[in-house]
């Protein structure tokens, strides 16, 4: 009896970067060795990145990670590691954890549970474990599971947990974010599960942002009343170590599912004696505005970073969105990398145009002027033969977004930066926004925002750095594309605060337009915004990618045909009823 020591390696991965996955996670382990940490665990799939997604499908691809692990196996001289791989039998390719102790590869476990909903994909690409992988140290047995393996209740994995006796419930785990969820995480899946099986639960989530993806980290251990002993950091890389007086571990009754002749593998404590030390400190949670601003820094500099590029350039109008954008960028990438280019017509206003140089001076950034008013009129007068010498209307609103679009994309073809585009949710389910104008670009960081919510981050900015970053102006000033004389967005949309309401009943809860107005919203309005989200999926697939925010975001999560009849037509008769 003793302590038993636990670190869980929180660690930033990039998807098939095998080399410096694998460099990472030994580093981990030496630190962790230096610690006299007896266990330590990494995220689900750590060596491969997640998610791999089609690289699963690559011949050589799972071959090349169990050559990167067969490189790590000796690394564990002196310590037990858990590291998440995927993982190939007999043809059959699974979402794996390896447990590797004092040099050797005891066994790896084979995820039981695979997602299938939302963002995941993985009975695609995985085949369904199922047997249970324990160990025992100290008298006590820990077994392994993988993320999903725990949401479920009445699972398999739980009977596991009863037959073999587990006294402790080792996850691995890549949990992605979206604002609110970690509450669901912690209080609904990883209390429960404790709580149900009458076991202590270490959970130790990936961090970091994948493509759309950003994984938010907050490991945690939780005790077998549910109660939180201990939490990680949030949206940052960390070793978390916890100490664990195996008085405190709970007993069990002999398992009912190990045969004597493959009894659980005995692994001595390698981190040596030690004094216990106090639990990790729990971070208080973030409220819903502040955990967005810091998972939009996390995903804008991951995105940027681990895709080669180093410098970014954003379209800056002096509105809400690419002042939003430009805060951003510069928090994630450092104000010395971010470029603002400011594109005045004879539209834009003194005071929008004089708020994105302020904007730039309070950011420290980078900006250039290039008006566009002389190459508008060069465009309408080469244009004349094709569409007459009239109003362009809409049109010519177009064109102004499109040479926007071309000016950013030459300075970017030249710099090698990348373009951020600076759409937000709202206006991109009605298909207000411009294909190849203010859409051109590599990089959508607010894509998943509703307006409103751009709004609320805005203000948090300007609160958490105790001064004015976003000009007072950009936030209380009407919104405007200034595309036309005293143009206002309520000029072809119903109100912020009215429209996001809608969207988040239509698009994220998938409510009727009659139940939408039982909300207490006009239908011939809730009709008219369904229309135009339905309308414009063919722009939306079009869009760069952004960062999920939300529980159902366009792209991966809401993926619907662009030839679709289907509702058109529903709410068509519906209307004539």
């Amino acid at each position: 009896m003793g302590i038993i020591r636990i670190a869980q390696a929180q660690i930033n991965t990039t998807v098939g970067d095998l080399g410096g996955n694998t460099a990472k996670v030994a580093r981990y382990i030496e630190e962790a060795g230096h610690k006299n940490v007896d266990i330590i665990l990494f995220p689900e799939l750590a060596v491969s990145g997640y998610p791999p997604e089609d690289l699963l499908l690559k011949k050589r691809f799972v071959e090349h990670c169990r050559h990167a692990l067969e490189e790590l196996i000796p690394k564990t001289k002196g310590i037990t590691a858990v590291v998440g791989l995927p993982d190939e039998q007999d043809g059959r390719i699974f979402n794996a954890a390896a447990l590797m102790h004092d040099g050797k590869l005891i066994d790896i476990y084979h995820k039981v549970e695979l997602p299938n909903y939302g963002v995941f994909d993985e009975k695609r690409y995985f085949s369904q474990g199922s047997r249970p992988v324990v160990f025992a140290m100290d008298e006590f047995r820990f077994m392994l599971t993988i993320c999903e393996d725990i949401w479920i209740e009445g699972s398999d994995v739980e009977r596991h947990v009863r037959e073999t006796a587990a006294n402790v419930c080792l996850c691995i785990s890549a949990s992605p974010f979206y604002a609110g969820k970690l509450d669901l995480r912690q209080q609904e899946v990883a209390a429960v599960f404790a709580q149900r099986n009458n076991t202590l639960l270490f959970y130790n989530n990936l961090v970091g942002g994948q493509d759309e993806l950003i994984f938010d980290g907050t490991s945690m251990v939780v005790a077998p009343d549910g109660e939180l002993i201990a939490r990680g950091k949030r949206f940052a890389e960390e070793l978390f170590i916890t100490d664990i007086d195996t008085s405190d571990i709970p007993e069990k009754p002999a398992p009912t599912s190990t045969s004597p002749d493959d009894p659980a593998p005995i692994l001595d404590p390698l981190g040596g004696q030690k004094e216990a030390r106090a639990p990790h400190v729990i971070n208080d949670p973030m409220d819903g505005v502040e955990e967005i601003y810091w998972a939009l820094i996390l995903g804008t500099h991951d995105y940027v970073t681990k895709n080669g590029f180093s410098r970014v350039v954003i379209g800056l109008s002096g509105g809400i969105d690419s002042s939003l954008t430009a805060a951003v960028a510069v928090q994630a990438i450092g104000a010395e990398n971010v470029t603002g280019i400011t594109m005045p017509s004879q539209y834009t206003s003194q005071e929008t145009f004089s708020d994105a140089e302020l904007l730039a001076e309070n950011l420290d950034m980078e900006i250039f002027t290039v008006p566009i008013k002389e190459i508008y009129i060069t465009y309408v007068d080469k244009l004349i033969p094709l569409l007459g010498d009239g109003d362009l209307g809409v049109t010519g609103e177009n064109l102004q977004a499109r040479i926007r679009g071309n000016i950013l994309m030459a300075f970017s073809n030249y710099r090698g930066t990348l373009v951020l585009t600076t759409g937000n949710k709202s206006e991109t389910a009605v298909g207000y926004c411009t294909l190849y104008g203010d859409m051109a670009g590599g990089f959508a960081v607010i894509k998943d925002l509703p307006k409103t919510v751009v709004y609320e981050v805005s203000e948090f900015i300007n609160d958490h750095a105790g001064r004015e970053i976003i000009p007072r102006t950009v936030i209380t000033r009407p919104p405007s594309a200034e595309l036309k004389p005293d143009q206002k967005d309520s000029d072809s949309l119903p109100p912020y605060d009215v429209l996001d309401p809608i969207l988040h009943a239509y698009v994220e809860e998938d409510m009727s337009p009659e139940e939408i107005a039982d909300l207490g919203f006009d239908l011939d309005l809730v009709f008219e915004v369904a229309r135009m989200v339905d309308l414009n999926e063919y722009k939306r697939r079009q869009a760069p990618p952004g960062i999920k925010i939300t529980p159902k975001a366009f792209g991966r999560d809401r993926r619907l045909p662009i030839t679709n009849r289907y509702l058109f037509g529903l709410l068509e008769k519906n209307r004539k009823r």
